[in-house]
């Protein structure tokens, strides 16, 4: 393994060292702007908290925000594309989206402040991962209204390192950049990063004998032994990058390159909870739940108790004061994540239904081809006659809005009536099979 320095000291921001009560303290003052700035400036959270019969009066303590509503992804739908803005447009300078049912992803704005401390967060990740200001940082994460290309992109520069902005996809083209450019970091999801080894492999040369020394890794689930495949392979440290973009996109908990114990959640800006997904009760640290986070510095879009359906736990600090959460073991509900891609199976079903020829049944099957996650969509036709070129049709229709709508490539299957297992109870609408 190459060996790789951690940053020093001096390099560190005051919050990192701070002691917990330094950060609790922070941590409130924060959390009462926040919370106050979303009740008097996004209708949306005025409407919530009244309903809920509580006011930004109310909270006096950390605990207290206990008391606040949830926000789900569905709320931010429902004010689709801008109402949940606690700024008026005229102070945003960019938008950008998840995935979502057509018409319908969750958008989030920013302000000028909004994307200098996303820089920020992101050059502070980057740091913490080992990387030092004059690295080439390759970037291979999708760039466009996903937030991980330009998230990356914005942090690498504004830790003064260089940046390779290559964008996802064109494997050869990778390989040949990675091999002339020396590139000291890699930022990508840890399937395409496998996906590149064997491409390296194809072309007659050995990962391990590239420039890389580190990957930061996110945007889809992976194990420790994916993690232990991709050092094998590449002979370099790979590292856990947490963040999704309802939050503010990647840079919302990185894993430090001195204890590599899961991603520490840069708390001074993201007050993370676990709770008990069924009551919604706060659960106490070390007890696994889900993960909710409350913004405590966002202007354009503060989001407040966000259940983001990850269900992990918090453990203490160690490389830094902030706590860390443990790797994501699960869901809370029933999105996939698919090559980076947050996909629900009923955004799959509207597309199925929208087509005649298409019966309402459907299974989603996902299996790793080349290391890469590879959705197949097995549906049948009604009972009504199709021709072979309708069914060709209507298959390749479907294909289209999978990837045009959705944002995934995607094979389908037509099988026999009756093909598709039924149930009496709820259907098996997944069959995931891919190695995680």
């Amino acid at each position: 393994m190459m060996s790789l320095s951690a940053p020093r000291e001096s390099e560190l921001e005051k919050i990192e060292r701070a002691s917990r009560d330094e950060l609790s303290a922070l941590q409130l003052q924060r959390l009462k702007w926040s919370i106050n700035h979303a009740f008097e400036h996004s209708p949306m959270y005025r409407n919530k908290f009244e309903q809920a019969g509580i006011s930004p009066a109310d909270l006096n303590t950390l605990e207290d925000l206990a008391a606040f509503p949830f926000t789900a992804k569905e709320d931010l739908r429902d004010h689709y594309p801008f109402k949940a803005f606690a700024k008026p447009m005229s102070e945003i300078v960019r938008v950008h989206a998840s995935s979502g049912t057509t018409g319908k992803p969750t958008v989030v704005g920013y302000t000028r402040n909004d994307i200098d401390l996303w820089a920020d967060l992101m050059a502070r990740s980057l740091r913490a991962a080992g990387v030092h200001r004059g690295d080439i940082v390759h970037v291979s994460y999708g760039y466009g209204l996903f937030t991980g290309g330009l998230g990356a992109h914005y942090g690498a520069e504004k830790m003064g390192a260089t940046v390779v902005p290559m964008s996802g996809g064109q494997s050869e083209k990778q390989i040949q950049l990675i091999t002339d450019f020396k590139p000291d970091a890699i930022m990508v999801t840890p399937s395409y990063c496998l996906n590149l080894a064997d491409e390296f492999e194809n072309q007659g040369i050995d990962p391990r004998s590239t420039s890389l020394r580190v990957g930061l890794f996110g945007a889809e689930p992976w194990t420790n032994s994916m993690r232990q495949e991709i050092e094998d392979r590449f002979d370099m440290v790979a590292l856990d990058l947490y963040g999704l973009s309802e939050v503010i996109g990647p840079g919302v908990a990185m894993e430090c390159i001195e204890t590599k114990d899961g991603p520490t959640l840069w708390e001074d800006h993201f007050y993370p909870e676990i709770i008990n997904p069924e009551t919604g009760q706060v659960v106490n640290d070390g007890e696994d739940g889900e993960l909710v986070f409350t913004s405590l510095t966002k202007e354009a879009s503060p989001i407040i108790r966000y259940r983001t359906r990850d269900l992990t736990r918090l453990l203490p600090g160690t490389a830094r004061t902030m706590r860390r959460m443990d790797k994501i073991t699960g869901r809370s509900d029933d999105m996939l994540i698919i090559r980076g891609v947050n996909v629900f199976p009923s955004q799959i079903e509207e597309q199925i239904l929208s087509i005649d020829a298409f019966a309402p049944h459907y299974q989603l099957k996902l299996t790793r081809e080349n290391n890469l996650d590879a959705l197949t969509i097995n549906v049948e036709l009604k009972q009504d006659q199709f021709t072979a070129s309708d069914i060709d049709r209507a298959t390749q229709q479907l294909i289209n809005n999978v990837k045009s709508y959705i944002g995934v490539t995607s094979t389908v299957e037509i099988l026999p009536t009756g093909g598709v297992p039924r149930s009496q109870g709820k259907a098996q609408r997944v069959v995931d099979k891919r190695s995680l």
